[in-house]
């Protein structure tokens, strides 16, 4: 029996900090901005540790509760001057993305980043991912991965193997950002990479195996 067009081609799903781009340069220069305007401290080199869950969660470790909204505001009001031209792309990064395409698949991007300034990085990196979902976060993820038609997704953080497992995708991992391989598999990735970079072969492999 022949296979489907999905089977052969599935859709991916890329998580976006420390997945696809690294971010730290750009989002600690946003948050030095941030504790300028506002006269807070905020440890930057210590938050972009963090990167992963939402950014109301970070803010909650700086700022009093009821003003955890406002900020949040204004911090992504500041990152498209402060965060995109200091992000670069992952190693690999493009290639995995365009290892999908080039089978015939479908590269989407869920993130728990504010989706228009997800957007901004694809576009200033030069990535043509087929869509870019964001505002998602963990399990939350599953709702797009699904609503996509998405059978892998592909993160750097215990929170992403939730997401994909929540939508019963394959879960890829890479310990690329703030969570480790011996972490990531205890979360339930079914396949740890060491980056990006591996992504095509491992990708070359499974296709077939899928179909």
């Amino acid at each position: 029996m022949a296979s489907t067009p999905f089977s052969a081609a599935p859709t991916v799903g890329f998580d976006l900090d420390m997945t696809l781009i690294d971010s730290r340069p750009g989002i600690r220069a946003c948050y030095v901005a941030l504790a300028e305007r506002t006269g807070t401290y905020i440890d930057a080199d210590l938050a972009v540790t963090r990167l992963g869950p939402p950014l109301a969660e970070e803010m909650a470790h700086w700022f009093p509760a009821e003003q955890v909204p406002a900020v949040a505001d204004l911090y992504r009001e500041l990152y498209p001057t402060y965060a995109i031209t200091g992000t670069l792309a992952m190693p690999g990064a493009r290639e995995a993305i365009a290892a999908v395409q080039a089978a015939g698949g479908r590269a989407v991007v869920v993130t728990a980043k504010w989706e228009p300034n997800a957007k901004l990085h694809m576009e200033h990196l030069g990535m043509a991912p087929d869509a870019v979902i964001g505002n998602l976060w963990a399990e939350q993820k599953a709702v797009a991965l699904r609503e996509h038609g998405a059978s892998v997704y592909v993160g750097d953080h215990v929170g992403d193997v939730r997401g994909a497992r929540a939508a019963g995708a394959l879960s890829v991992a890479v310990p690329t950002g703030p969570c480790g391989a011996v972490e990531l598999t205890g979360a339930g990735a079914d396949v740890v990479l060491d980056d990006l970079t591996r992504f095509p072969d491992w990708l070359a492999g499974y296709l077939p195996a899928r179909a």
